[in-house]
């Protein structure tokens, strides 16, 4: 390559680079939350959990390599043309074909590497990433406890704990236990209930060889009723020590045809639809990178006027062109209608047929007629808006020119508003679908194994699109900030505008403002739509799983807890529309030792409205006092205990995400499970970032206008590559604190709004030094 081509080719790697980069972060973040929790929570070193992190990247590198392949070229082709160096290397007598060496050399790099990842290193991160994570939960037993939740996974045992003091090894407070498992005949015949143990403090170890906990219990009691009621066999202990054997766990398992190599997938009979679709995907999504680079060259050559803001455009649309029509094309070979490799390799023909149509065309005299159709279009368009707009009336009075107030829509505001309004529109489009598309082929499997029809998948897609939506604005705004001043600075309109007495802070005040009307949107989309279509597209995704749809009313937990009145009741079956309990056990503890103070058992109770109470038929009771204990009969009539005033709503609870509830719902949700003893830590993070969430817009922009600003004349990639390290600071930071604040280690306020408050005052102190 001769000087023309090392310079266009480093060109091009620099907004190739970036823009690679900018959608794997996109991506990775839908990973990130998961794998901090597993920092946090888990036993796991931090170099397993890097190493998970490194895992990701082959399987995303695959997608967003040829996404950035088609923004480098563009981005680079499209400036050379609107700064006229295409016309003086033509007018030198070298041809615009000359333009695709290096690029097609950049291409073939890029394709080199998304081959990598796509035929090797994706299966084997695949296998990989599922044998760190069976390792990890099979040495997390302890780990899985949470405080004030009843716990299923022992065998014929529940586990309750109070309170969970990390620590090595852990210790638990306030501890019940209630074993089920079938007891042998013998002298001291038990009844149908559970053995109780009760302990105020315990001492937990994980026998990972045994799959076991090994249980050292401080002021242990255990009560067990005869087979005989008038029989019941107690026990109390300074010490005593117990094992709980976990249940086998049931190893986690890739997609079948996604973790096979291959050289064995070319080799085996592929009889499966799902198999030969994997085959020639591995081969297709690399291909991509050299026809996006194709079909770029003559796209970027004729934008001669809109420059960098129409290759933004071509890049959403060229790209979800191609990845819908995959997706479409999919699901055709998904019903049999296609053959695999026709419905997979279709989209790469298509393109090459039109980068061959164009290529035809790249230097004829007469130019090719998209582009200008595409401006033109763009053009009508904002006329026909200016049009609609209300204009200041000809006769209008004219303020004087410092009677003009200063908060005032100008022109400047409009035409910086302008700017920002165009790239955060076109970044949140291309980061939304990509997300979408990275999904599909996430859920790919499972649409073909589950034989889901593409209407389905669909409706999925467009109920998943309001969590993206809020998921993403606050990275487009902070890559829309940078890129919007770092154009400006680049173009030296900065520099006139401080001629014309406009300081930074005014030229910045309209971005501002939009922010924090964006910050209000995100609350209120938050609030009236995010959660009823996570709900729907949460129900969808199960579906698509192949796993059973969640209800949202769970009568058959057995278990609740009434953690003011230290009082447990459990019940084999609760009818609510007739209000009346079945098979009932209630045990009513010392708050403090967490003794048993009374047990009753009783065939069924019925609630009595009019005496707000339960009636108790075909039962006993038994109260403690210290080593004796008082017995009371009623096996032939009923009992009432007007301390039990629970009622029959307070046993159903209602099992919501918190992504599924606005914070009004979210709130009357921690009160209910607050009052059944159930863990609301996490929920209580989640009802504060309610809240901070969507203040990262305003935040974003507070951060991001000073590093625009600072950048000076380098241009919007430098922009693009500033927002890498803030976002990744704020999002680690947002995202670490959140963890701490679940496992009970930071308050919950403060757990959501560290990084408002941290990141917040950072803004207001770049910007208070900025120079203006």
């Amino acid at each position: 390559m001769g000087i023309l081509g090392r310079n266009v080719f480093r060109e091009i790697v620099s907004s190739a680079v970036l823009g690679s980069l900018l959608f794997t972060f996109v991506l990775f973040l839908q990973r990130l939350g998961k794998l901090f929790e597993m920092l946090v929570r888990s036993s796991a070193p931090p170099q397993t959990v890097g190493y998970l992190f490194l895992l990701i990247l082959p399987p995303v590198l695959t997608l967003t390599i040829p996404i950035g392949v088609l923004v480098g070229v563009l981005i680079a082709l499209s400036r050379m043309s609107s700064d006229g160096e295409v016309v003086a290397m033509r007018a030198a007598g070298v041809p615009s074909r000359r333009l695709a060496v290096p690029v097609l050399l950049f291409a073939t790099a890029g394709m080199s590497v998304a081959g990598a990842c796509s035929l090797w290193l994706t299966p084997w991160a695949t296998r990989e990433t599922f044998r760190v994570l069976n390792q990890l939960i099979s040495a997390q037993l302890t780990a899985e406890i949470l405080p004030r939740v009843f716990s299923e996974q022992f065998p014929n045992t529940i586990l309750y704990v109070g309170d969970v003091i990390p620590s090595d090894p852990v210790r638990w407070r306030k501890v019940f236990i209630a074993d089920f498992t079938e007891k042998k005949k013998g002298p001291q015949e038990s009844g149908e209930g559970p053995r109780i143990t009760v302990a105020s403090e315990t001492v937990a170890v994980a026998d990972i060889a045994r799959n076991a906990l090994q249980l050292s219990m401080t002021d242990a009691s255990s009560h067990e009723a005869g087979l005989d009621v008038a029989e019941y066999y107690s026990s109390q202990s300074r010490h005593m020590d117990q094992v709980l054997a976990a249940r086998e766990r049931d190893e986690l398992r890739p997609k079948e045809a996604m973790a096979i190599d291959t050289i064995p997938l070319l080799r085996a009979p592929r009889d499966s639809v799902e198999e030969r679709i994997e085959l020639h995907t591995r081969f297709a999504r690399p291909a991509a990178c050299f026809l996006f680079a194709l079909i770029a060259i003559p796209l970027g050559i004729g934008t001669r006027k809109a420059g960098k803001s129409l290759a933004f455009v071509l890049t959403v649309v060229l790209g979800f062109g191609y990845y819908m029509g995959f997706v479409s094309l999919v699901g055709l070979a998904q019903k049999g209608t296609l053959p695999a490799w026709l419905a997979v390799w279709l989209p790469n023909l298509v393109y090459l047929a039109a980068a061959a149509a164009l290529f035809a065309r790249l230097d004829s005299a007469r130019e090719p007629r998209l582009l200008p159709a595409m401006q033109a279009a763009a053009e009508a368009l904002a006329a026909r808006l200016r049009s609609v707009l209300p204009t200041e009336p000809a006769s209008a009075p004219r303020l004087a020119p410092g009677s003009r107030w200063f908060l005032l829509p100008q022109v400047v505001d409009a035409y910086v508003l302008r700017l920002f309004c165009f790239y955060f529109g076109v970044l949140l489009a291309s980061f939304v679908l990509m997300t979408l598309v990275y999904n599909f082929f996430e859920l790919l499997g499972d649409i073909v194994k589950n034989q889901i029809p593409m209407a389905k998948v669909a409706r999925y897609f467009f109920f998943l699109t309001p969590k993206l939506l809020y998921d993403s604005t606050p990275m487009s705004v902070l890559v829309a900030v940078l890129v919007t001043f770092g154009i400006l600075a680049k173009n030296n309109e900065v520099t006139a505008f401080k001629a014309c007495g406009v300081s930074l802070h005014r030229l910045a005040l309209p971005v501002f403002v939009m922010t924090a009307l964006l910050s209000g949107g995100l609350f209120a989309f938050d609030h009236y739509i995010v959660p009823e279509a996570n709900r729907i597209q949460d129900a969808l995704r199960a579906e698509i799983k192949g796993r059973a749809v969640q209800t949202y009313l769970n009568p058959a937990r057995r278990f609740i807890l009434n953690d003011k009145e230290a009082r447990i009741y459990y019940y084999k079956y609760l009818d609510a529309s007739e209000q009346i309990m079945g098979g009932v056990q209630v045990f009513e503890l010392v708050p403090q030792t967490y003794r048993l103070r009374r047990h009753i058992s009783a065939e069924r109770a019925r609630w009595e409205p009019s005496m707000n109470a339960w009636i108790f038929q075909n039962g006993w009771s038994r109260e403690f006092q210290g080593l004796r204990d008082t017995f009371h009969d009623f096996r032939l009539g009923t009992a009432t205990f007007r301390e039990l005033s629970e009622p029959p709503s307070y046993f159903l609870r209602e099992l919501k995400q918190d992504k599924q509830m606005n914070f009004q719902e979210l709130a009357g949700y921690i009160r209910d499970l607050q009052q059944s003893g159930f863990d609301t830590i996490s929920l209580q993070v989640q009802y504060h970032k309610k809240f901070a969430v969507p203040l990262f817009a305003l935040i974003m922009a507070m951060i991001s206008v000073p590093f625009a600003f600072l950048a000076g004349n380098r241009g919007a990639m430098a922009g693009v590559g500033i927002s890498f390290g803030i976002a990744i600071a704020y999002w680690t930071v947002s995202i670490l604190f959140e963890q701490i604040g679940k496992v009970n280690q930071l308050p919950a306020v403060l757990a959501a709004w560290s990084p408002d408050a941290l990141f917040s005052l950072s803004g207001l102190y770049l910007l208070s030094r900025l120079r203006t």
